[in-house]
This record gives structure tokens, sequence and C-alpha cells, in this order.
């Protein structure tokens, strides 16, 4: 083998050698990335179970709280009352409306049901004449699907209404097909999952990545001499390197909802 062919194999080789380097480094690189990117959905994810189960027991105690075992045996032992909220519209001679808000305690469900869960309400579009629902109790609906029928008593008509989102049945009003009914009134009552319900609420506190647990701040502090509550839970030890203090984006900053000085429990990745 003479020269000409050793520096031709030799250079061969380097390149073959220098070509997987450089498609390892890429791609290693790539990995670290979409690791991150999943690790920071996941812990997203765990701090939007935390700020919803925050405000739910705020608004039982009075409080958020700073203990981790409280706020998850709170999720999995506390009861809440189902409160829905109807319209009654009052029309007034000068030409405006009245609008009478009518508050009511229909029952109870579990925390965790609350906290999981989104509840929507359908209320009458109008006064008129009910003519009946079109779907039942227990029904899970899609948007789009009809939820009840009207005969307005301004125009005489017939109207059909849709729901404005999906989710499961879980009340209608105890009406009948010809019952007046007023506008605002409560008619149905439905929800769908917020959050994921599969989330191991055992470890709420554990952030996914590094198995730290997340800071948890929380205070009383002053507004116009009137008390309210704070709250900050941040990912202590951020696997992206990107993310720093120091940032002056927020949205660079180590994942967080809340703020220590400010009455807010809006996250900096939305």
């Amino acid at each position: 083998m003479n020269l000409s062919k050793i520096l031709a194999y030799v250079l061969f080789v380097v390149s073959l050698a220098l070509a997987y380097y450089l498609y390892n480094s890429i791609n290693s690189t790539i990995k670290f990335k979409e690791n991150i990117k999943t690790t920071e959905r996941q812990i997203t994810e765990k701090l939007s179970v935390i700020r919803e189960a925050q405000k739910v027991y705020l608004e039982q105690h009075g409080r958020y709280t700073g203990n981790w075992d409280s706020l998850i045996n709170f999720i999995e032992t506390g009861v809440v009352p189902i409160i829905v909220k109807s319209e009654t519209i009052i029309p007034k001679s000068y030409g405006e409306d009245s609008v009478l808000v009518k508050i009511d305690t229909i029952g109870q469900i579990s925390a965790k049901e609350k906290i999981f869960r989104k509840t929507y309400t359908v209320n009458a579009a109008d006064n008129g004449t009910f003519l009946g629902f079109f779907k039942n109790v227990d029904d899970y609906v899609a948007k789009g699907t009809k939820s009840y029928k009207l005969r307005k008593e301004s125009t005489d008509r017939v109207e059909e209404y849709t729901f404005l989102d999906k989710g499961t049945i879980s009340n209608q009003a105890d009406i009948k097909a010809g019952d007046r009914v007023t506008k605002g009134q409560n008619l149905i009552t439905f929800w769908d999952y917020q959050l994921n319900p599969n989330i191991d609420i055992k470890n709420l506190g554990v952030v996914p990545g590094s198995g730290k647990m997340f800071d948890i701040y929380t205070a009383a502090i002053e507004r116009n001499n009137i008390k309210v509550w704070v709250i900050e839970v941040k990912d202590p030890a951020s696997i992206n390197p990107d993310r720093k203090e120091e940032n002056e984006a927020k949205n660079r900053r180590p994942l967080r909802f809340g703020s220590r000085t400010d009455v807010t429990t809006a996250g900096n990745w939305e």
C-alpha cells in the first residue's frame, strides 16, 4: 500500500469519526432540549394542580397553607359545597335592566372534584316558555350539542340552544315543557376535567426531574388596610440552564406561580 492510499484511508477514518462526533453532539443537544421540554411540561402540570388546590383551600379556610401534608390531606379528604349562581333580569321602565343574582348551595362534592373539574352552567337566554332538554343527567356532551329549546316571549319564535363547552351533565333544573322561565335562570350544570386527574397526589410537592421539593411561601399582607393572602410556589433548581433568577423577563426565570408581594396566582409559563 503506497503512501497516498494510506493517507486516503486515514482521512476516511478521520472523516467518519468526525461525522459521528458531530452527529452524536447534535443528537445529544436535541435530546437534552426535548428532555427539558418534557420535564417542564410535567412541572407546570404539577404547579397548575397545586395552584388550584391552594385556591380551593383559601376559599374554605380563609388562608393558603405552606404545609404539604395539610394540602395533600385536603385534596384527598376535603369536602366543599356546590354553589350555583343564577341571574334574573328585571326590566326597568327607563330602559335599563336590573340584574338580581341568586346564589344557591345545592350539595357537596369532594375537594378533589372541585380542584380537578371545571363547572359550567347553562342559563335561560331569554324570558319564555321552556320546551324541553335535549340531553339527560350523566350524558357527556360535545361543544355545539343541542342543550334546550325555548319559545321566546319577545318574538314567539322557538329557539334551540347549544352547549358552548364539552362535559358531563351533573344537574338539570326541575322544570317541564310548558313551564315559564326567566332570562338568566339556571337550567343545566355540567363539568369537565380542567387538570390531569391521574397526577400523583402523594408526591405533589416533588419537582419532576430533580426530585427536590417545590419552594412554597405563604403570608398575610396588608393592601389598603385590608389583610390579604399571597402565595408563591416555585422550582428551586431548574434543569433548564437558561432559567435564572436574575433574568429580567419573568418567563425566563425558574418556573413558578404567584408572588410574595402581589395578590396574584399567575404562572410565569402562561
